[in-house]
């Protein structure tokens, strides 16, 4: 769970999967999507079907499968959902549960954070920040 006062590098690593995202979406609006890695570096990624009715087990499987090649370099990943900002407050919720199991099994902590077009949020603690506009480094 990402506590005030957010790290310097934590911030600016979240900041570049925000204007990743926000590249990437432009106007149209793309599906649901898990990411797992470093924004910008290796990031492995799975297209959500909100529809799916994924269960815990499940999700933390999938959790798992994706972040062990990073842990295998030694590099614990940040876990991040994409999405429109509209989107489901329960899905979000239902994913940081299974980070957390996940990052339990596997010995590490996994933080994972929503990322819409201008904006990053924990859904467990509800930091966060936004953007009314964002510049390109």
């Amino acid at each position: 769970m990402i506590q005030e006062p957010v790290p310097m590098l934590l911030g600016r690593v979240l900041l570049r999967a925000v204007r990743a995202h926000a590249a990437l979406e432009g106007r149209c609006h793309l599906p649901p999507s898990l990411h797992v890695g470093i924004p910008g570096a290796d990031v492995r990624s799975l297209e959500l079907d909100t529809g799916e009715g994924l269960d815990l087990a499940l999700r933390t499987e999938m959790l798992e499968a994706m972040t062990r090649a990073h842990l295998a370099q030694s590099v614990v990943p940040l876990v991040w959902l994409t999405r429109h900002p509209e989107g489901p407050d329960l899905e979000d919720l239902a994913w940081a549960a299974a980070a957390g199991q996940a990052g339990a099994e596997l010995g590490v902590r996994l933080d994972l954070v929503v990322v819409t077009r201008r904006s990053w949020r924990d859904p467990r603690s509800g930091v966060g920040r936004s953007w009314t506009r964002l510049r390109q480094p």
